[in-house]
């Protein structure tokens, strides 16, 4: 189980993760995870942990471990757990000159998503950090990566960096389920850190056509087109709720959040939403846990902005249960 603190810190955010883990991988995008880590760390007082999970094999892809002798399989290891050494020092080095404290370092053989995601849970972690591999929008969208691993996995809200850090603006999709309300709050809470706006958006798909000619005659009593009253009546219950969303927010943006509320794919939304900013956007979203066979054929809203968004995502796990809302297919989807 993850701890978060009860009291209001220094920033004047409460509830925010005790304990944070840093993964690192010493890449580029690695580099701004730590930014991002020692940030967060200096402005919350969180415990923050740093992790490098190394695999010394297959030392050439498609090569099982018997196809080396003995001596080269030391040999390698060897090689590999030094450097993974001089990484956690360099990496070690780089976090607290940025300022931040360091409660520990932890070096993992393993493979990496799994070592560090078993780590967060033992540890108690809040709040993962790592960073993107940077790959291009096409390989994003076909391959996996160590980022999405950890997400899928880890038992803890995760933060993957790339493009630009901190955030000017906060976009939360919430979809009124429980991991999206966790994301969201853990997001406002990011976004008071450092002074950033939040937009918080709801998306649904109408089963509606376009009202007929003489609709508003019609909805007086004349022939009342049922369908699109109901369309309107969910509308405005999906505003009312959101509105409620929002004010929660409030307690710990230190504001009230800016609503949205769209119809059409809620992933191309919120990232067109991103899009209309000039300014570094944290993107935050519920994983909704779909299993890897669904998201590789349908891909889930969650899976969509994190292979696609330009800069930073926040995502919650599944919290294992739906809200209310979502209990009732037909209410909004």
């Amino acid at each position: 189980m993850s701890e978060t603190t009860h009291e209001t810190n220094g920033s004047g955010v409460s509830n925010f993760p005790r304990k944070m883990l840093f993964a690192t991988d010493g890449s580029e995008d690695a580099a701004l995870a730590a930014r991002a880590a020692a940030d967060i760390q200096t402005r919350t007082g969180a415990e923050l942990h740093l992790v490098h999970a190394w695999q010394g094999f297959p030392l050439w892809p498609g090569l099982p471990r018997s196809a080396y002798s003995e001596q080269a399989v030391e040999e390698y290891t060897g090689l590999y757990q030094q450097k993974a050494r001089q990484l956690m020092r360099q990496q070690a080095h780089e976090v607290r000159g940025a300022g931040a404290d360091l409660a520990g370092t932890h070096l993992l053989e393993g493979r990496p998503a799994e070592e560090i995601s078993g780590l967060a849970e033992e540890l108690g972690a809040g709040l993962v950090v790592v960073g993107c591999r940077g790959l291009g929008l096409v390989k994003r969208l076909t391959l996996g990566s160590v980022s999405e691993g950890v997400v899928s996995l880890a038992p803890c809200p995760v933060l993957v960096t790339r493009g630009s850090w901190p955030p000017s603006w906060v976009i939360v999709g919430d979809d009124f389920s429980e991991e999206a309300r966790k994301a969201g709050e853990l997001a406002a809470g990011i976004g008071r850190l450092f002074g950033a706006s939040v937009l918080l958006v709801r998306t649904f798909y109408p089963t509606f056509q376009l009202p007929p000619p003489g609709f508003l005659r019609q909805a007086r009593g004349e022939e009342n087109p049922r369908a699109w009253l109901d369309e309107l009546l969910k509308t405005k219950e999906i505003e009312k709720v959101l509105q409620k969303r929002a004010e929660e927010l409030e307690e710990v943006l230190g504001r009230l959040p800016q609503t949205r509320v769209t119809v059409g794919d809620a992933a191309a939304i919120m990232l067109e939403a991103a899009e209309e900013s000039e300014q570094p956007v944290l993107v935050a979203v519920g994983n909704r846990g779909l299993g890897s066979v669904k998201r590789a054929v349908l891909g889930s809203v969650s899976t969509k902005v994190l292979r696609a968004a330009d800069g930073p995502v926040l995502m919650a796990p599944c919290s294992g249960g739906s809200s209310q809302w979502l209990r009732n297919p037909a209410t909004f989807e």
